[in-house]
């Protein structure tokens, strides 16, 4: 290093590959120009992958209107096999926030009897 006069070293100039860069406003706009570029493509790289997700969403979306509709139409049917005394049970179990107890198959099947005997709605 070259040492001024109070023994603090003196500025060393900018290196070679530096100095073109600075005086040519021709570099400067190169520089600028391969900025733009590389922001374009980061860009399109996002607008791409949003795009992508957007489908994947839109899916998704579908399938679960599908389902929530498949779901409705499983308990309307439900409720209209239902006892009457079945609906005021789950209805207490709704309000006291309590599971509703699993039953086994066959005992699920009992609400279809009073129903072919025309105490309930005819299916």
């Amino acid at each position: 290093m070259a040492a001024t006069d109070g023994g603090v070293p003196a500025r060393l100039p900018p290196p070679p590959c530096c100095v073109p860069a600075l005086s040519s406003g021709a570099s400067v706009v190169a520089i600028d120009n391969k900025i733009e570029q590389a922001m374009d493509l980061v860009k399109s790289h996002l607008m791409y992958a949003v795009r992508e997700e957007v489908e994947v969403l839109k899916e998704q979306i579908k399938e679960l209107i599908e389902k929530n509709s498949q779901l409705e139409q499983e308990n309307t049917l439900l409720k209209t096999l239902a006892s009457p005394e079945q609906l005021a049970q789950f209805q207490a179990q709704l309000q006291t926030g309590s599971p509703p107890s699993s039953q086994p198959q066959g005992t699920t099947q009992q609400p279809a009897q009073p129903a072919s005997q025309g105490s309930g709605p005819s299916a």
